[in-house]
């Protein structure tokens, strides 16, 4: 067999000689000129050209003419009728010449080139490669042009039995996008497979509870998200509601708002939102009651009282203390003078000079604790305090390393990360951690491993996203992003971005397509750097993110990405698909930079969101309907917060915009000396409350 084999590569090498490849086969893969030789060889050989070769055909090949006198030990051409006449009939076909030659023949079916699959969230699936033929070389399979063969993934693997399938053990809808298949060596052949993931419905009703008089207007709010996009519908007391619809009785928002005009003590009732789509279904209640005031129930007055004391309130985090603000009346509900003291401890909130002489009280980030707790950090002070909603108190004070700048709540497993600057200088980092955050009381307080961080992103959850298991960690002037387990504190990995030129400087995240932004600095004298994308199953860069530039932010729901930057007059905006594409929707120009933006979701359409923009030095909020792409502005808004000077380094935006939550209709944002709140429904200014400086950070608490 080595003789024969021998003789098979002197019959190509001979071929090469009579019939060299042209120009252009030249340039195509050692195995497509291995082919193209071998049909040169076969056409040569078939004298009759009747696609067959016979004995006498092999016979007459001019072996020994072209003075090849090498001993075969025996072997001719005639041999190969011998050990490749696969049926035994005395010809060889090209299919037969091909096997002895071991040219590998592939085939996909026209209609197989893409495949569609579609996969319930939490299911197992299975993409098998359509390639086929003889000698097939192994199967590679790739994601955003990534190789998964020799990857180490927890939930992704390749069979390496007959069929190269390739196993995702729980789907995610991280997990949707395309999946390419090719055999090894053969990468002009491919199949893509496009893996789509359905989310049974997750919803939630807005309020729970509520009791009205006769005559006055009732809405009962519900949200709900799913993939597709699921279907609403209302029933009353169990009885579909759209067959009672009248101009007191009306849907709104795609069935997400049911708007009674002038309730009517018939109007009582528990009514149950379901929502449902192809692969399932969720409901709930929200109970309507309808007395007047003289009947009222005890219950109902405790409820009504709680709700507008201690729920749905702007915290207000100010040089003069903290101000509770309740939106609905434009009335503060409470002030904590920076002189009252501290629950636990009876330290003051903000404590005065020696002396007696007053200072401005000085806040840096601050976040919510599951609607029971706000912790926020004051830097000068090195300490985080805790303050209790229901009470509406500071509870306690957490002493942490100096200069505490920035914090975010990992609601997964409960912890609040403090990340402080030992000085003004940033040379001295360090990363903390407080557990049992939503205890209130008895949290402890964990110093992690890592050094030299400058920043950490902890993706939020959402309706569909209830848990995150990581986070990064990354310093300004190190090319790369530091994947962390959140439970264990642990690194898991390193990502460079050096070959992509990207200092890191802040990150956002889609759970559709598992797409993490990554915003790069900017050097002063070139051009701001495209954004990175990097894909989560993999953790691999893809590439940069278009042309888009800035900092990413995310709607809630994951659909929607907007990027500005305070230095540049643009606004970019993208839609992920739900099959997991980037798709731009919108390159704005304003009039200036962007200090913030807000995602308030729409009063028209149950699944769109408005984005709410403050500019760096205008008193304007720019407005843009995702659905249409109008945009607008809101004037007269007073001139923006003065710029943080280096005693404030660790101040965010200059002017800040936050909502209010997942059914509030209420934004905030602060003058110089003043809040202004703006009504979302009406997309105009609500009031102004005077007399409110360096309310640079504000805290949203919804239903307690």
């Amino acid at each position: 067999m080595a003789n024969y084999a021998r003789l098979k590569k002197a019959l190509l090498a001979l071929q090469t000689r009579l019939q060299p490849l042209h120009e252009g086969d030249s340039r195509q893969d050692p195995a497509s000129q291995k082919r193209l030789l071998v049909e040169s060889l076969f056409k040569d050989v078939d004298v009759d050209g009747d696609g067959h070769l016979s004995r006498s055909e092999l016979a007459q090949h001019m072996l020994k003419e072209q003075g090849l006198e090498e001993d075969f030990l025996g072997c001719s051409p005639g041999d190969l009728l011998r050990f490749d006449d696969d049926n035994k009939d005395g010809l060889l076909t090209l299919h037969e010449f091909y096997t002895a030659f071991q040219v590998v023949q592939l085939s996909l079916a026209p209609e197989e080139r893409v495949s569609v699959a579609t996969v319930t969230v939490g299911l197992s699936t299975v993409l098998t490669c359509a390639v086929r033929g003889d000698l097939r070389p192994p199967i590679v399979w790739k994601r955003n042009g990534l190789a998964l063969n020799f990857l180490d993934l927890e939930d992704i693997n390749q069979d390496f039995g007959e069929d190269d399938s390739l196993y995702i053990t729980k789907v995610t809808t991280i997990h949707m996008g395309n999946y390419t298949c090719h055999a090894s060596g053969y990468e002009q052949l491919f199949q893509t497979h496009v893996l789509q993931v359905n989310v049974p419905p997750v919803i939630r009703v807005h309020p729970e509870t509520q009791a009205q008089e006769p005559g006055v207007a009732a809405s009962l709010r519900c949200h709900a998200e799913g993939i597709p996009m699921p279907r609403i519908t209302w029933l009353k007391n169990g009885m579909d509601v759209s067959t009672q619809m009248s101009k007191q009785l009306s849907l709104l928002a795609n069935g997400s708002e049911l708007h009674i005009g002038s309730v009517r003590y018939e109007d009582t009732g528990a009514y149950t939102c379901i929502a449902k789509n192809e692969v399932g279904v969720d409901e709930d209640i929200s109970s309507l009651f309808i007395e007047d005031s003289a009947r009222k129930t005890l219950a109902n007055i405790l409820w009504r009282e709680e709700g507008l004391s201690v729920g749905n309130m702007f915290y207000i985090f100010s040089d003069d203390g903290i101000i509770i603000l309740h939106p609905v009346d434009c009335e503060i509900q409470r002030h904590l003078k920076p002189t009252e003291k501290i629950f636990m401890s009876y330290e003051e909130i903000c404590p005065q000079r020696e002396g007696g002489t007053t200072q401005p009280c000085q806040w840096a980030s601050a976040v919510n604790v599951r609607h029971r707790y706000i912790y926020v950090a004051q830097p000068a002070l090195s300490r985080v305090l805790v303050v209790d909603v229901q009470a509406q108190k500071v509870l306690q004070s957490i002493g942490v390393d100096p200069l505490p700048a920035k914090l975010s709540y990992d609601k997964s497993h409960d912890q609040v990360w403090v990340l402080s600057w030992g000085n003004v200088h940033k040379s001295q980092p360090s990363l903390q951690v407080i557990t049992e955050a939503s205890t209130g009381q008895g949290q402890h307080l964990i110093r992690t491993p890592f050094a030299g961080v400058d920043d950490f992103f902890i993706p939020p959850t959402n309706l569909i996203i209830n848990h995150v298991r990581f986070g990064f960690i990354f310093n300004n002037s190190d090319p790369a992003v530091h994947k962390v387990d959140l439970e264990t504190l642990m690194l898991l990995k390193t990502i460079r971005l050096q070959s992509h030129g990207c200092l890191p400087q802040a990150m956002a995240h889609t759970h559709l397509g598992g797409y993490f932004f990554i915003q790069c600095r900017q050097h002063s004298s070139s051009p701001a750097a495209p954004q990175l994308l990097l894909d989560s199953v993999t953790d691999a860069v893809v590439g940069p993110n278009g042309h888009v530039t800035g900092t990413p932010h995310t709607s809630p729901d994951g659909r929607f990405l907007v990027s500005v930057a305070s230095s540049s007059p643009q606004l970019h905006v993208q839609e992920i698909t739900l099959r997991g594409e980037i798709q731009t929707l919108y390159d704005l120009k304003v009039s200036q930079g962007v200090s913030d933006v807000a995602f308030q979701p729409s009063f028209t359409q149950g699944d769109q969101y408005y984005v709410y923009a403050t500019l760096e030095t205008e008193p304007d909020l720019l407005f843009l309907e995702l659905s249409t792409g109008k945009t607008g502005m809101l004037k007269g808004l007073k001139e923006p917060p003065a710029p943080a000077g280096p005693a404030r380094a660790w101040a965010g935006p200059r002017r800040i915009v936050r909502d209010s939550g997942l059914f509030g209709q209420y934004l905030l944002t602060p003058a110089r000396e003043s809040l202004f709140l703006i009504n979302a429904r009406q997309n105009a200014p609500r009031c102004e409350v005077a007399g409110v400086k360096g309310g640079t950070t504000v805290v949203w608490v919804g239903e307690v």
